[in-house]
């Protein structure tokens, strides 16, 4: 195991368990206890957790892994789920994509698709993602439209005014909103008020709203309200999906995928 990779689990597991201690770690990871403490160490000197005398705990009650460190996470479903998401769009459209690991990974399978390798433009992406716009701005048959506005660290994404009065200006024919939290009855959430403002006026500015999320984030609620559930109109999940939530959401009249 790389330290890059013992890093993104012991992350994962701070976030699962909301706490690590050295020993029960070092034992997880099969590693020695020294390892683990240098690690947390400079985990610690990141800003991605704070040290405690026996181990570590999370930044707050609203803790959030950057972008980097939460790619590896349920990676297989992202990618079903993003080549479904991606197959939905139709060459020449105007697609608007918020930031985080599954929009990023629909803007991969754009950049993949062989009937989207030629146009002028062949697709024209709106985002508020800087990774997102640096991957696709490469790819000449692809226009890029990216919002002003001030970035997260956490996410890459840019909000606040600048970005809104950008976005407030454009239609898109599809907007693709990665979220925190999708719930039949509460509807579509993230943890960050910023973030939320700009997905719903992306969703006001698109003619179909498309979620992408796995299926952990589904029957959940979050801080800010992005919009809800009737807004929606296509949800693109993972099988792991519990029938009753995904009944909730037909009954709601979103259309459910589920690769």
């Amino acid at each position: 195991m790389t330290r890059k990779e013992r890093w993104q689990t012991l992350l994962d597991l701070l976030v699962e368990r909301g706490g690590l201690e050295v020993e029960p770690a070092a034992e997880a990871l099969g590693v020695s206890a020294a390892t683990i403490r240098r690690d947390l160490d400079q985990l610690a000197e990141q800003q991605l957790l704070v040290r405690t005398r026996g181990g570590a705990v999370p930044h707050g009650v609203s803790y959030e892994l950057p972008l980097r460190y939460r790619t590896s996470r349920r990676a297989a479903e992202k990618l079903r789920i993003s080549g479904a998401v991606a197959a939905l769009i139709a060459p020449g459209e105007v697609v608007g994509l918020t930031g985080g690991t599954t929009t990023t990974e629909v803007a991969r399978a754009l950049a993949a698709r062989a009937d989207l390798a030629t146009g002028s433009p062949a697709l024209t992406v709106v985002t508020n993602a800087l990774n997102i716009a640096g991957e696709l701005v490469i790819r000449p048959q692809f226009k890029i439209v990216l919002t002003g506005g001030v970035a997260r660290p956490q996410s890459y994404e840019l909000t606040g005014p600048l970005a809104q009065q950008v976005l407030g200006q454009l239609t898109m024919d599809t907007a693709v909103l990665g979220v925190d939290a999708f719930d039949p009855a509460d509807g579509a959430a993230t943890r960050h008020e910023d973030e939320a403002a700009m997905n719903r006026l992306l969703c006001e500015r698109a003619r179909r709203v498309v979620i992408a999320a796995d299926s952990s984030k589904l029957g959940v609620r979050a801080f800010a309200r992005i919009c809800a559930t009737s807004e929606v109109d296509v949800l693109v999940t993972d099988t792991g999906l519990p029938p009753d939530v995904a009944a909730g959401f037909a009954t709601a009249g979103v259309e459910v995928i589920r690769v």
